[in-house]
Parts: C-alpha cells; sequence; structure tokens
C-alpha cells in the first residue's frame, strides 16, 4: 500500500521509499522517514495534494510523490 491510498483519518506506518534520488533526498530533508507514523488529514477538494500529519508537523504532497511511499496501514 502508498501513501496516497490512505482515506482520511487513516494512519500508517512509512516501509519504504521507493523515489529517484532527487525525489528521495527532498522527502527525507521534510522528515518522511522508514519507520515513522503519518496520519491522512486532508485532500484538496480536486484530489491533488494531500495533506498527511507527520509527528508534530503537517505536510502537503502531491499524489504522484506520495505514490513514492510504501506504508502498512496501523490499527
Amino acid at each position: 500500500m502508498t501513501l496516497e491510498q490512505l482515506r482520511i483519518g487513516n494512519r500508517a506506518r512509512i516501509t519504504a521509499l521507493a523515489a529517484e534520488p532527487a525525489l528521495l533526498q527532498r522527502l527525507m530533508e521534510m522528515g518522511v522517514l522508514e519507520g515513522d507514523e503519518v496520519e491522512m488529514v486532508a485532500v484538496a477538494p480536486l484530489g491533488d495534494p494531500i495533506e498527511i500529519r507527520l509527528g508534530d508537523s503537517r505536510l502537503s504532497l502531491r499524489r504522484e510523490e506520495a505514490a513514492r511511499v510504501e506504508v502498512t496501514l496501523l490499527p
């Protein structure tokens, strides 16, 4: 499952980042790291971008970027 497939309110743990080096570095600089817990907070009216909660921060990601982040759904 990828980050873009989460529904609002779902929580998940990041299991892998599968992106080209430039995007991978950008995601890591924003704090998107393997093992971190994320929560889907909102989706823009037209479906892109999405907003996630990561720790005490909120990040907006394009669906294309979120599709590169593999997650495991948490109960």
